[in-house]
């Protein structure tokens, strides 16, 4: 019953997708304020509908409906519940589902908050959203169905009996559940960790959400509104996404991290990279909007960027669903690599063509010219370039020239970690410098000794930090320059919320605190941007630490004696298997961490064997100063071997993600109209 619930659910949700496409396009054709009306109300009930969809997978999943074939590639008996309901985004089908339902969810809210504010824009963006759940629903009804069950079919030959499919056949029977329930999959064990209960959601809440900003801008393209209208029914869309799809990015690193048994939290994967570009492309949109936003400037740029970030998000769903890319982050190769290419190219040929179109009748012209390279503009400006260098770099190695290579010259060519830091440590170090010069620059015209004032502070306490490290020890000239670029981006950030905080106290004798919440609570954007740089410097911090400190050493220990790495002994106690609750064994080493001579950790690294694959568990020790991580590669009772990482600050990539996020909620938290006497302060403080 279940299954059945779902797959109408499902074609429901299709129907009423198709038709909302269809009638949002007539409505604007015909003048027809009625199909439009009716357009809307199918788009809004396509959530419900996916709702219940979603619902009945759930509960099939929950309650070990094994003749469902996806409950029975992704649970098995021993699957726990809290395993069971996040195996609705462990596999190909239950997550495309799952896709769906959010990106139905990111589209009730756009509709209903923006009805009547843009009105003229909503018949083409109503069109542009739903096409592109259709699409998405499309492929789960007719490629990847995950309410399809096993039927046994006594009359055909006996190899081809079992078969797969969402409908009853003729003559079919179903399978005896028990021998349904004892040849259950189970989930893939690398899936098997809390970061990937919740990496998975806010990367596709990242990624479906840029389908928004996309939708309105084009529907600006398509309408001919090309006033600021599409920006400001977009803006709070594109921070969500970007939020969702940054702690996406932070919490697959710590899942990597935790899970892989490498040491590391970001390797360069293709897949990873994948879900790295939109962030850059919108990042880079984040930026240069304000400046048509304050100028009127880069009006045809801003429609490159935010064509682009949607263009990127599905390339990067295409080279993670497909196949195409193998990778521990992807899925298996399925039929859904053309139809996604497909949908991908003429999206994008589609917005690219209005675009030139609009451009070519002179209607993106912008209001002001750029004063000159100082301006806050122009290094805004140079930011985009920084970024869309960094995409350009990473697209290359990890698709462009591996692409080009095999289609062309019959060679497999990959990218390793070392080129790809090679090409674009240079540019996150200009990145870092103009996250420090371009906030205490000005709209306009800008002059070198105003600026030069305005660095002076920022920039002795960088020099003063800097000159502590080179005495404490630290004699690495690249980590010198990179603890250096980033502090100074950190500065300028602190020295601006001081500078807003001290003209508050100023002007109305405020203390510290009340100055400093008042400045956020009136200028959410701007401060929830400083906070943002903040994350980013703690960020940048962090992944030089680990990264270019990082101690890596493999050790064969017999039980009882122990063994030195930098400050810190590890003494090999025991090792013993044991049972868990789920069924499986788990291979044990108890060790003893002591530094400076004394015991400061009891760790347990451990090998868990299941039937798909074993999985190394790392055992870590963790302070603000580094992490003590080490795994167990193999052993027995009387001897073992470990292989250890000492990661120094590398717990500030994670602390720096928390602020990272925090400041772009406090940016796209509802602003708080100022009261009329605050608002030449306001204007000022801008």
């Amino acid at each position: 019953m279940l299954a059945e619930i779902g797959l109408v659910s499902l074609a429901l949700a299709f129907a009423l997708a198709v038709y909302a496409t269809l009638a949002a396009v007539t409505s604007r054709v015909r003048r027809n304020p009625a199909l439009l009306y009716s357009g809307r109300d199918a788009a809004l009930l396509t959530f419900p509908a996916l709702l219940l969809a979603v619902g009945a997978l759930i509960a099939a999943l929950m309650s070990e409906q094994y003749q469902m074939s996806y409950v029975w590639s992704v649970t098995d008996p021993q699957t726990p519940a809290l395993y069971r309901f996040t195996a609705l985004w462990g596999s190909q089908r239950g997550s495309l589902l799952f896709w769906s339902l959010l990106l139905s969810l990111f589209i009730f809210g756009a509709i209903s908050l923006n009805w009547r504010s843009e009105r003229r824009l909503m018949p083409y963006a109503i069109a542009t959203m739903m096409a592109t759940l259709a699409f998405f629903l499309g492929l789960s009804l007719f490629l990847e169905n995950p309410f399809e069950r096993w039927w046994i079919i006594p009359d055909l030959p006996e190899a081809e009996q079992v078969v797969e499919t969402a409908l009853i056949p003729p003559g079919a029977v179903a399978p005896e559940p028990g021998s349904l329930a004892n040849t259950a999959t189970g989930l893939n064990p690398l899936l098997r960790h809390f970061g990937m209960i919740i990496h998975p959601p806010m990367l596709y809440l990242g990624f479906v959400g840029f389908t928004i900003p996309f939708a309105f801008a084009l529907a600006a393209l398509l309408s001919g509104d090309l006033s600021t209208g599409w920006i400001r029914a977009t803006r709070r869309w594109t921070l969500i996404a970007w939020i969702f799809l940054s702690l996406g990015l932070i919490l697959g690193g710590r899942w990597a991290y935790d899970v892989l048994g490498w040491g590391g939290y970001w390797g360069w994967d293709p897949v990873e990279n994948a879900a790295f570009l939109p962030w850059l492309v919108g990042t880079a949109f984040i930026h240069s909007v304000m400046i048509q936003e304050k100028r009127g400037m880069l009006k045809t740029w801003n429609m490159v960027l935010v064509i682009a970030t949607f263009s990127a998000v599905m390339f990067g769903t295409f080279a993670t669903r497909s196949g195409v890319i193998e990778s521990v982050h992807s899925f298996a190769r399925s039929e859904i690599g053309f139809p996604m290419l497909a949908f991908w190219s003429v999206m994008t040929l589609i917005a690219a063509s209005a675009l030139l179109w609009r451009r070519g009748r002179g209607e993106l012209q912008g209001e002001h010219q750029f004063a000159n390279i100082l301006s806050r503009e122009s290094l805004f400006v140079l930011n985009n370039v920084i970024f869309i260098a960094l995409f350009a770099a990473i697209f290359w190695g990890s698709f462009g020239l591996p692409i080009v290579s095999e289609l062309f010259l019959g060679v497999e060519v990959t990218i390793g970690p070392a080129t790809f830091e090679f090409y674009t440590v240079p540019l996150f170090i200009a990145m870092y410098l103009l996250m420090g010069i371009a906030p205490l620059s000005a709209w306009g015209a800008t002059s070198l000794r105003r600026l030069g004032s305005a660095l002076a502070l920022p920039l002795a306490l960088t020099l003063l930090c800097v000159a502590l490290l080179v005495v404490s020890g630290t004699s690495v000239i690249v980590a010198l320059a990179g603890y250096g670029v980033a502090l100074f981006a950190g500065f300028v950030a602190i020295y601006e919320i001081f500078r807003g905080a001290r003209a508050r106290r100023r002007g109305g004798g405020e203390g510290w605190f009340g100055a400093t919440a008042a400045l956020f609570r009136r200028n959410q954007r701007r401060y929830g941007g400083y906070v943002v740089h903040l994350g980013v410097t703690v960020i940048g911090i962090g992944v030089i630490g680990s990264t270019i400190f990082q101690t890596e050493a493999q050790y064969t220990v017999a039980r009882g004696d122990s063994v030195v790495v930098r400050d810190y002994s590890l003494r090999f106690d025991n090792y013993f298997r044991a049972q868990a609750v789920d069924g499986r064994m788990m291979n044990i080493a108890e060790v003893t961490l002591s530094r400076h001579g004394e015991p400061i950790a009891q760790l347990r690294p451990r090998i868990d064997d299941y039937p798909q694959m074993p999985m190394t568990i790392a055992g870590a020790h963790s302070t603000l100063e580094n992490d003590f991580y080490v795994l167990l590669i193999g052993g027995s009772v009387e001897r073992a071997t470990f292989r250890i990482y000492i990661n120094p600050l590398i717990n500030l990539v994670w602390w720096g993600g928390i602020l990272l996020i925090l400041g772009t909620v406090i940016a796209a938290y509802p602003k708080v109209v100022p009261a009329a006497r605050s608002r030449k302060r306001e204007v000022a403080e801008s």
